[in-house]
């Protein structure tokens, strides 16, 4: 019988003697027969639960035992001081005996003190000693050494271990010691660095000691300077000793390494320490890229050492830098007493760095009967990693306010006839300080003749509520009753020129100039002004007429050619403005980066310029003086290639029995910085071979005034002879674009417009009202008005003079630079109405101030675009004046000639 069939019933006795039936079902049922346990559900939770807690512990144990306990290499740089030892002259020398011993007893010293300190002591590796130096005054009789430790720290203790490394110490040494006894070490202190640093310490390849002599100027070099590059991937280092009781002065004379890029990691980067250890606090600077001549490289030390490192990251090919120092005698006192009713005092050193750790006070007082303020003229104390304002590390202090970073001219004022100014630096970085002079002023009229800003500068009164901020705080502009005849009221009750109004350009600086002009809602603005639907934004087709509204979108396509899109070699359009040489490969034959050796210049860096008027040597490598034969420099020009160079055409116009049309009379100086080194290092002189005009210009108009200029001979291409790059056709340069305008013509526009010349005159990049400067502009004296071309003539005279300057009207020596924006064409026909063509463009500022001048013509508009390459946007042509107001500089507009460049020239 199977016992599935079975159903049977049993008979159970309970507890209280009855019985109680009990059925038991078939086998084949055994899930009713079950006990009922917990849902599955709860079994899966359950054992989900179980694997994540198994998994967390073993996380935990194993972060605990592997990753908690990974091992990071930190590298750390120190000095510390041995009170009880005289300083030994063969201290200097790294591989004497003494150096050996003594540096022997300074590293168990620093074991013994690791081994105090938990985070320390168990993953200390090494330690080794780099320098000794004796301290400055010999009466303390004390030894500074110099030394790295390298420890292998687990991860979590990094931070402690850097805590405590930075914590000031004094070693006190257990009577165990007895090789140490009576050594003592005080101000033992360390701080995190670059491991790599370390391997100039155990290389000596590229390890140099030089000590200074006397006054003898000592040059050093990167290896290979200046015939061939310094070795990629190198750690080079330069430890440099002066006297006791003194310091050292460290100038750069030529320094051009990699660019500057990301992190210190990606680029080759030089420092200069005012130790003999790489201790970052106290790094005095940092230096990568390329840096002028003329640039200030110079730095004071606040000891008789320095050490200068190299670390090279990179592949690039680079000279490297040549440098010099010398010794001077420690500084005693820094600041002075100053009395009298004007002077000028100075930063020390300047316009040197100022050295680090130092306090310097000068107590100036006047005539008991006059107060007393400080101008500071230039005003640099820049610390790198210093939020705007925070003067926490170096400043100036004046009547309680501490003053710091870069800024341009600014006034403090006293109350009485007495001021003191307080110079602080630190231990680390320093900058170029400050050149300032004070004045005496009778308090009841502080700026006789003049407006008065709140800062306290005094400006002419006739720079008042003119639109243009000549005071730093704006102080000028404010409340002022605008004339409704010439100028616009905003709505922050600045007063701008009427034809500031709807320019593309917020002048007011809260838009209301440009708030009546705009288009309605869900409309876009062409930078022409006309107003189209949102939707025909970047949609591939030029609507705006002028190819503004497909210049900035995110993509790049292929669109109908028309006069204002960039055509590739293979035909294709782009819907990109300004694509050429922007570093982006946008064309699909690549032809929009191709030729594209332009526009670029050797120096990254430009140097601090008093008035910003001064142009950098080799800052506009493509500027060129043209001299006419006996009457020195006339006019300008930009080189475009080795043999072509780009000019006015109204340069060359024959006149009072003058051929300027004819070649040979002209010599053209590239490279060319002063008018007084025409036969100096860099300069290429050259004869022309051809003069190519314009076919159309029209020598009573303007109109069409370009000429192209052949050379005799190719140039070669240097730091300070390099091509401007051309734009295409379709290069747009939008209203209110910053571009540059340089050149040697005149500074002051009366030099020339009082005089007889029936010749107009080009445009100067610095003219000015006297006694105005803004933003680091300089501008001349507008006087009589008159249409004026930019040629000089006569010219400079061939032989130079003294004191800088040129007998026959105030042109410049040194190549001048100004900064000026494009006007709008529209409100440029309505200056100079029945004057301005397609081919002319107006560029300047309507407040007047800033423009090119005689002797300027034929000279670049220099435009900076993407990847910093720069574009000639046009060429100095003519003016009504100099500078005015309401008459700005009329340039040649060279995309229009592009083709015509290509077809006489092939460039």
């Amino acid at each position: 019988m199977e016992v599935s069939d079975v159903l049977s019933t049993v008979s159970v006795q309970n507890v209280n003697g009855g019985e109680e039936g009990v059925e038991f079902l078939p086998v084949n049922n055994t899930k009713k027969v079950e006990k009922r346990g917990p849902r599955r559900w709860v079994v899966l939770l359950a054992l989900l639960l179980g694997f994540l807690v198994i998994s967390l512990t073993t996380g935990l144990l194993v972060w605990h035992f592997h990753y908690r306990n990974v091992q990071v290499q930190k590298v750390f740089n120190g000095y510390l001081r041995i009170t009880n030892e005289n300083f030994l002259d063969a201290y200097e020398n790294s591989n004497s005996t003494e150096f050996a011993n003594l540096a022997s007893k300074v590293k168990e010293a620093l074991a013994l003190l690791y081994s105090r300190i938990p985070a320390l002591g168990p993953y200390h590796r090494q330690s080794a000693v780099t320098a000794f130096r004796r301290l400055l005054s010999p009466s303390e009789g004390s030894v500074i050494a110099y030394y790295w430790s390298e420890f292998s720290i687990p991860q979590y203790l990094v931070e402690e271990a850097e805590r405590a490394m930075a914590q000031e110490r004094v070693i006190t040494l257990p009577p165990r010691a007895r090789a140490l006894n009576n050594f003592e070490l005080t101000s033992v202190v360390a701080f995190p660095a670059d491991p790599r640093t370390i391997q100039t310490t155990q290389d000596n390849s590229c390890s140099f000691a030089l000590h200074a002599r006397g006054r003898e100027p000592i040059r050093f070099s990167t290896p290979g300077f200046p015939d061939s590059p310094y070795p990629a991937h190198t750690r080079c280092q330069w430890t440099l000793r002066g006297d006791a009781d003194h310091m050292l002065s460290l100038t750069f004379r030529s320094f051009d390494v990699a660019a500057c890029k990301g992190s210190s990691s990606d680029h080759d980067l030089v420092t200069v320490y005012d130790s003999l250890s790489p201790v970052e606090p106290r790094a005095l600077v940092e230096l990568c890229g390329t840096y002028p001549p003329s640039y200030n490289l110079t730095f004071l030390s606040s000891q008789n050492v320095l050490l200068v490192t190299l670390v090279a990251n990179t592949e690039q090919r680079h000279p490297g830098f040549e440098a010099m120092f010398f010794q001077l005698p420690r500084m005693s006192s820094c600041g002075e007493s100053l009395q009298g009713k004007r002077g000028t005092f100075t930063s020390p050193f300047y316009p040197g760095h100022y050295p680090p750790n130092v306090n310097c006070t000068w107590e100036i007082q006047v005539p008991s009967n006059r107060n007393v303020k400080v101008i500071f003229k230039l005003f640099y104390l820049l610390e790198p990693n210093v939020p705007v304002g925070t003067c926490t590390k170096d400043y100036v202090e004046v009547n309680g306010e501490k003053y710091c970073g870069e800024r341009s001219q600014f006034v403090v004022a006293s109350q009485s006839n007495k001021i003191t100014v307080r110079l602080h630096s630190d231990q680390s970085h320093t900058d170029t300080g400050f050149l300032a002079q004070y004045e005496s002023y009778d308090s009841s009229d502080p700026c006789p003749g003049k407006f008065m800003c709140k800062t306290g500068r005094c400006i002419q009164k006739e720079l008042r509520c003119d639109g243009w901020a000549d005071c730093t705080d704006y102080s000028d502009e404010l409340k002022c009753k605008c004339n409704s005849t010439y100028q616009f009221t905003c709505k922050n009750k600045f007063c701008k020129p009427l034809f500031w109004v709807c320019d593309n350009v917020n002048d007011c600086g809260d838009n209301s100039d440009e708030e009546n002009c705009s288009c309605p809602a869900q409309n876009f603005k062409c930078a022409n002004g006309k107003c189209l639907p949102q939707s025909q934004q970047c949609d591939g087709n030029d609507n705006c007429g002028d190819g503004s509204d497909e210049a900035k979108c995110d993509t790049v396509s292929v669109v109908t050619c028309t006069k204002n899109t960039y055509r590739c070699h293979n035909g294709l359009c782009l819907s990109k403005g300004n694509p050429e040489c922007d570093g982006k490969k946008d064309c699909s034959d690549g032809s929009d980066e191709k030729d594209c050796d332009c526009g670029l210049r050797s120096f990254t860096r430009q140097a601090r310029v008093v008035g910003g008027k001064d142009a950098e040597e080799g800052e506009w490598p493509w500027q060129v003086s043209l001299h006419a034969q006996g009457q020195g420099h006339v006019c300008g020009a930009s080189l475009i290639s080795p043999k072509w160079m780009v000019s006015a055409a109204h340069c060359y116009v024959d006149e009072r029995g003058f051929s300027y049309s004819d070649p040979k009379k002209w010599t053209a100086f590239l490279g060319l910085h002063d008018q007084r080194e025409r036969k100096g290092p860099g300069v290429q002189e050259r004869g022309l071979k051809r003069i190519i005009r314009h076919a159309s210009f029209n020598d009573f108009t303007f109109d069409y005034d370009i000429a192209l200029l052949e050379l005799e001979k190719p140039v070669e291409y240097s730091s300070t002879v390099r091509p401007i790059c051309l734009p295409d056709t379709s290069h747009s340069f939008p209203t209110g674009k910053a571009i540059w305008v340089t050149g040697w013509g005149h500074t002051e526009e009366g030099d020339f417009c009082q005089s007889a010349s029936p010749h107009p005159s080009p445009a100067s990049p610095r003219c000015v009202p006297t006694d105005r400067e803004v933003s680091g502009r300089t501008k001349c004296q507008p006087q009589a008005s008159g249409f004026f071309p930019r040629g000089a003539r006569p010219g400079l005279p061939e032989e130079p003079v003294q004191h800088g300057r040129f007998p026959a009207g105030s042109a410049a020596v040194i190549l001048q630079k100004g900064e000026i924006r494009v006007i709008n064409q529209t409100t440029c026909e309505k200056l100079l109405p029945q004057q301005i063509t397609p081919r002319m463009m107006c560029v300047g500022y309507l407040s007047g101030g800033v423009d090119a001048c005689q002797g300027d013509s034929g000279g670049p508009l220099s435009s900076v675009e993407a990847d910093g390459r720069i574009f000639q946007a046009g060429v100095v042509s003519w003016g009504d004046g100099c500078a005015q107001r309401d008459k700005p500089g009329v340039y040649t507009r060279l995309p229009v000639f592009r083709d015509w460049i290509k077809e006489q020239t092939g460039v």
